[in-house]
């Protein structure tokens, strides 16, 4: 398949971590099994400066692009604004990623083989065999694994980590799913978007990896967001949209 991959990186207060990141990704991603591919900073008014790093990193390099947002209103708004631009720029296959190496930017070329290879969103899973987590403590890993429990339960679906946020989607995912209509801003988000790519007949991969805690900057996670989740998730589950019937492998580009 290959065409132009987009890595939609949302920032908020990263400048320890974004020209580390974006150098990770481009060296990884120049291998000639990715094809093109374009990096996108969505950074939401950083104060520490991140989107003036931004600005030069996409001065230095072409394939480097940065969205200045005004607001902070969340993970999923950054990414849907991501997407769009994307989306209209062409891209065959969109990505998204942490800022703060959480996600393993070596990983990348294994999540856009996957949908060369017939998927249509891979996830990078922390629980399946081959996946795990490093640097967390027992109370954090309590949490994350409940939590991913708690949305499989209340969604009934299989996937082992609805809570991961390192995806591939493949274009006729986004342009399937209504992005306007998206309700979650939090972490929420990453489980609303693969819950409505299942729900449009799309097939749906997990592929393992290794996540590791950041060891820059602070982390945005707050209780105020893990609430949200809980909440959303029994909205989500009991209203669902009508399924559309994805393209066959015979009338993708």
């Amino acid at each position: 398949m290959q065409g132009t991959a987009w890595v939609v990186v949302p920032t908020f207060n990263e400048a320890e971590n974004i020209e580390r990141l974006v150098d990770a990704a481009r060296s990884a991603l120049a291998g000639p099994t990715a094809g093109s591919f374009r990096i996108l900073i969505v950074d939401d008014s950083s104060p520490d400066g991140t989107g003036a790093i931004a600005d030069r990193l996409a001065q230095r390099h072409p394939d480097v692009h940065v969205l200045h947002r005004t607001e902070r209103e969340g993970l999923g708004p950054a990414y849907l604004a991501g997407f769009r631009i994307a989306l209209e720029a062409g891209a065959t296959r969109v990505l998204e990623m942490d800022a703060d190496f959480s996600h393993d930017p070596a990983d990348l070329p294994r999540l856009l083989a996957e949908i060369d290879a017939g998927a249509d969103l891979v996830l990078g899973s922390r629980y399946v065999d081959g996946g795990r987590v490093e640097d967390w403590g027992v109370v954090r890993r309590v949490v994350s694994r409940g939590g991913c429990s708690y949305a499989r339960t209340v969604l009934g679906l299989e996937i082992h980590d609805l809570t991961g946020g390192f995806k591939c989607f493949r274009r006729e995912v986004l342009e399937a799913i209504d992005l306007d209509s998206v309700r979650s801003h939090g972490y929420s988000f990453q489980v609303e978007m693969t819950l409505r790519a299942i729900q449009r007949g799309f097939a749906v991969r997990e592929v393992p990896i290794t996540f590791r805690d950041r060891q820059l900057g602070r982390s945005k996670m707050s209780p105020w967001i893990a609430l949200e989740a809980m909440l959303v998730l029994p909205v989500l589950r009991y209203s669902r949209p009508a399924p559309v019937s994805p393209m066959d492998g015979s009338e993708r580009e």
